[in-house]
């Protein structure tokens, strides 16, 4: 009897541990990344010819539409959001815009915190004086004041060149090219460095007004910048760029604003 007893208590024992044991949680499904539905463009829309207002005062330029056309082929939506150029790392950072696409330098400064598309276009950073002026080279620019667009990739080339940097009498920076190059014109300037696509832009407006040196401040690449974790956006961008030059369409927007096909 105190056999079975025993026994049975075994039993009751070993059936209580069993119903008291927890199974291990599943682990809930992370959530599916969101569809990517839409793009919000962060631009300076000050910076003709690549993103700039119209007479209609409608945003119109040549960034404008490569990012039109590369959108249309990701089946997304774009936005386009003028921002404070200086403040453009920001602005992405803090998911106010989702790309910086406006002549945008690639430089290793800015990869420390932005991931670039393949560069798509080659530019460099020249050197716009008055047509009268006694500046022929960029030795010329000692004592002389010298402005360029806060927060681009102009301040970063003429400070790389330390000699000629460090004889300027001056280097002002402005919110704009607009206003620099009115500056210059005005005499307030002796010279205005400036994105070749953009000096070019200008001084082909008013010929008699303004010359280009022969000397620039160096060769650089332009870039789509995004958000170092968006991988998704990153690889649709990079592929619609590449068949866009791959099938033309990239160089006939280029052919539309600049006269010949400038694309990288």
């Amino acid at each position: 009897m105190k056999k079975f007893t025993a026994v049975l208590l075994l039993s009751v024992g070993a059936l209580l541990a069993g119903c008291g044991k927890q199974e291990p949680a599943t682990p809930a499904a992370a959530p599916a990344p969101a569809a990517l539905t839409k793009i919000v463009v962060g631009l300076d829309d000050n910076f003709p010819p690549m993103g700039f207002r119209n007479e209609k005062n409608e945003l119109v330029g040549f960034d404008i539409d490569m990012a039109r056309e590369a959108a249309k082929r990701m089946g997304v939506e774009v936005e386009f959001k003028p921002i404070d150029w200086s403040a453009k790392e920001a602005e992405l950072a803090g998911k106010r815009v989702d790309a910086l696409w406006n002549g945008l330098t690639i430089t290793e400064e800015r990869k420390k915190n932005i991931d670039f598309t393949a560069p798509y276009m080659e530019n460099h950073q020249i050197v716009v004086v008055a047509a009268n002026s006694s500046v022929k080279t960029k030795a010329d620019l000692a004592g002389k004041v010298v402005g360029a667009q806060d927060g681009s990739s102009a301040v970063d080339a003429v400070k790389k060149d330390e000699a000629v940097f460090a004889s300027f009498k001056e280097l002002k920076t402005f919110g704009d090219n607009v206003t620099a190059l009115m500056d210059l014109s005005t005499g307030r300037l002796d010279a205005v460095v400036v994105d070749e696509v953009v000096g070019r832009y200008y001084v082909a407006k008013k010929p008699a007004d303004y010359a280009i040196l022969d000397e620039n401040f160096g060769t650089e690449e332009y870039g789509v910048g995004v958000r170092k974790d968006d991988t998704e956006l990153h690889t649709r961008l990079n592929k619609a760029l590449a068949d866009m030059k791959a099938d033309g369409a990239a160089a006939v927007i280029a052919t539309q604003w600049f006269g010949k096909d400038i694309i990288k």
